[in-house]
């Protein structure tokens, strides 16, 4: 395991030891509670990592990471350069540089927006959806 100057790692946290090769903490990363980074992880310079997050191992991270509450990050997976994922996401895949992603599985924060407007409109789509096929089949009934 290599930490580097200026990490804090907050209570009850694991940075478990790397299997195949060193587990890297950047400079300046600050680990809040409760924190679980598996093995063979590299995590870039100066990373937020807030309360509950889990990074599944073989993970890396950028610089400039941010990492809301209750993040869940899969095995294997290379998260760029200043990304931002917000609470309670879970990262599947690879994520780009400058990238700001929300819900699970994290998608980019302006489609997650579209995605959440539209859950509260579901309901009444769904009736008006039935209104109509109900007069489509009076139309294709009638003589």
């Amino acid at each position: 395991m290599e930490i580097q100057d200026d990490v804090e790692v907050g209570a009850n946290s694991t940075i478990d030891r790397g299997t195949y090769g060193a587990t890297r903490i950047g400079c300046g990363t600050k680990i809040d509670n409760l924190v679980q980074i598996a093995h063979n992880c590299s995590i870039g310079k100066h990373n937020l990592i807030c309360s509950q997050v889990g990074i599944a191992g073989s993970t890396s991270t950028g610089d400039y990471v941010v990492l809301a509450g209750q993040v869940g990050v899969k095995d294997h997976v290379q998260i760029g350069d200043r990304v931002q994922v917000g609470a309670q996401s879970g990262i599947a895949s690879d994520v780009e540089s400058d990238r700001v992603m929300l819900g699970t599985p994290a998608i980019p924060m302006f489609e997650q927006a579209q995605v959440y407007a539209m859950l509260t409109k579901l309901p009444e789509m769904r009736k008006a959806i039935r209104r109509i096929e109900n007069q489509l089949a009076k139309a294709t009934k009638a003589p």
